[in-house]
C-alpha cells in the first residue's frame, strides 16, 4: 500500500487558507485610510495615526507570537482565535467609525496580524519539510496574492456601490469563513521539530538555541536590519496614493484603491510562483535584490505621473516587488535559523522591526503631507527605498545552503558547496 504523502493530503486546505486569509491579515490598511480620510473627513496625520496603532500592535505581539507558536502545537486554534478578534474588530470599526473605537480595533488588528505569518509558515514548514518548503511558500503566496485581488474587486465595488464601510464588512465575513479550511488541516500530520526549525541535524545542537545566541547572528541582524528600512519606505504608498486619488475624484477612492490593489496582487502572484520554482536553483540574493531595486522607482514615479491610470498601473512595480519579499522572506529566515529551533521566533523579531518602520512610516509620512504635500512624501520615502537597497546589496550574504555553511565553519572545515536542500 502506498505511503500517505501528508504535502498532498493537506495541499487543498492549505490553499484556501492562505486565500481567504489574505485580505483578513493585511488587506483593510489602504481601504481603512481612504474610508477615514473621504467618508469620515479625516485629516491625513489622523487617519496615519490609526493605521499606525495597528502596527504598532503587530510590533510589540510579534516577538511574543513567534515564540508561542514555537512553544505550542495547537496552532491551527491560535490561528482561528486570532481570525475571530479580526472579525470583531472589524464590525466594531464600521459600526462605530470614531476616534476610539477604530484605534481600538486597529489595535485588535495588529494582534492579530502578529500570529497569521508565522503559524500558517510553522504549519507549512511542519506538513511539507525543509526540502519542499520553498515551493509551498511559493505556492502559499500565489494563493494569498489571489484572495487579495478577488477581496479587492469585491470591497473597491462594495465601498463605490454599496457604502464606503463595505470592506470592513467583508473583512469581517472573510476572517469566519477561513475557519472550515482550518479545521480541514490534519494536526497529526505537522512534525512539531521541523516546524520551529529544529530539524537540521547538526553535530552538537540539542533543543532550541538561547535567544541572545539567536540575536546575536550578524547574517539575520543585517536582513532584520535592510527590510525594516524596506518597510518603512513602503508601508506608506499605496496609502497615500489612495488618499490622493479620492481627494482628486471624491466619492471613488475605493474604487481607485481596489484597482491599484488588483494590480498589484496579479503580479504578485506569478512573482511567488517564481520564487518557489527557481529560489532553489538560483540562489535568494539576487532575486532579493530586483525586490528591493523597484521600490525607489515606483517612488520616483508618483510624483512624475497624474493620470489615475497611469498611476494604477505603476502598481505592476509593487507587485513585482511585494511578490519578491513575500515568499523569500520566509525561506531567508528559514535558511538562517535552520537548526536553532528558534524559526517562528525570528520570524517575530524580524517581522516586528519591519513592523516597526511600516508603522512609523504611515505616522512620518502623514506628517510630511501635511506640512509639504503628497510629492515630497512620495520622494522622502524613494530615497529611504534606495538606501534599503544598498544596505541590503552590502551586508545581507546569499542564505542558500547557510546552515550547511555554518556547520562547517563551526567545525573547522572548509564551507560546503551552495546546493538546493
Amino acid at each position: 500500500m502506498p505511503q500517505r504523502d501528508p504535502a498532498a493530503a493537506n495541499r487543498a486546505p492549505l490553499d484556501w487558507l492562505n486565500f481567504l486569509l489574505a485580505d483578513v491579515k493585511d488587506g483593510i490598511g489602504p481601504f481603512l485610510a481612504v474610508y477615514l480620510t473621504s467618508a469620515q473627513h479625516w485629516d491625513a496625520g489622523r487617519a496615519g495615526l490609526a493605521l499606525t496603532v495597528g502596527g504598532l500592535a503587530t510590533v510589540l505581539a510579534r516577538a511574543p507570537a513567534g515564540a508561542l507558536v514555537d512553544a505550542v502545537r495547537a496552532k491551527r486554534l491560535v490561528i482561528g482565535l486570532a481570525a475571530v478578534l479580526v472579525a470583531a474588530a472589524a464590525v466594531v470599526m464600521a459600526a462605530w467609525p470614531r476616534f476610539w473605537p477604530v484605534l481600538a480595533g486597529q489595535a485588535a488588528n495588529g494582534l492579530a496580524d502578529a500570529v497569521f505569518p508565522a503559524a500558517v509558515a510553522a504549519i507549512s514548514l511542519g506538513i511539507v519539510g525543509r526540502n519542499r518548503f520553498t515551493a509551498r511558500v511559493g505556492r502559499n503566496e500565489a494563493f494569498n496574492h489571489a484572495g487579495n485581488v478577488a477581496t479587492a474587486v469585491a470591497a473597491g465595488l462594495a465601498g463605490s456601490v454599496i457604502a464606503p464601510d463595505a470592506v470592513l464588512w467583508i473583512v469581517a465575513a472573510l476572517a469566519v469563513t477561513t475557519l472550515p479550511p482550518l479545521m480541514m488541516l490534519r494536526g497529526g500530520d505537522i512534525d512539531h521539530t521541523t516546524a520551529r526549525g529544529g530539524d537540521d541535524g547538526a553535530p552538537g545542537r540539542h533543543g532550541p538555541e538561547g535567544v541572545q545566541e539567536l540575536l546575536g547572528d550578524r547574517a539575520l541582524l543585517g536582513f532584520v536590519a535592510a527590510i525594516t528600512l524596506f518597510h518603512f519606505a513602503n508601508a506608506a504608498m499605496l496609502p497615500l496614493l489612495g488618499e490622493k486619488l479620492a481627494r482628486g475624484h471624491h466619492g471613488l477612492g475605493a474604487m481607485f484603491i481596489a484597482a491599484s490593489i488588483v494590480t498589484a496582487q496579479a503580479a504578485m502572484v506569478p512573482m511567488a510562483i517564481l520564487v518557489g520554482q527557481r529560489a532553489d536553483r538560483w540562489g535568494r540574493k539576487r532575486i532579493f535584490l530586483v525586490g528591493f531595486a523597484v521600490l525607489p522607482i515606483r517612488g520616483v514615479l508618483y510624483t512624475l505621473v497624474h493620470d489615475p491610470v497611469a498611476l494604477v498601473a505603476i502598481q505592476l512595480l509593487d507587485g513585482v516587488g511585494a511578490g519578491i519579499f513575500g515568499a523569500l522572506f520566509f525561506i531567508v529566515v528559514a535558511d538562517l535559523t535552520e537548526g536553532t529551533g528558534r524559526y517562528n521566533l525570528a520570524q517575530g523579531f524580524a517581522a516586528a522591526s519591519w513592523g516597526l518602520g511600516a508603522a512609523a512610516s504611515n505616522a512620518v509620512a502623514g506628517l510630511i503631507v501635511d506640512r509639504l504635500g503628497y510629492n515630497a512624501a512620495f520622494l522622502f520615502l524613494a530615497a529611504c527605498a534606495g538606501a534599503a537597497l544598498l544596505l541590503f546589496w552590502r551586508v545581507v550574504p546569499e542564505t542558500r545552503g547557510w546552515a550547511h555553511r555554518s556547520v562547517a565553519a563551526a567545525a573547522g572545515g572548509q564551507p560546503a558547496p551552495l546546493t538546493a536542500h
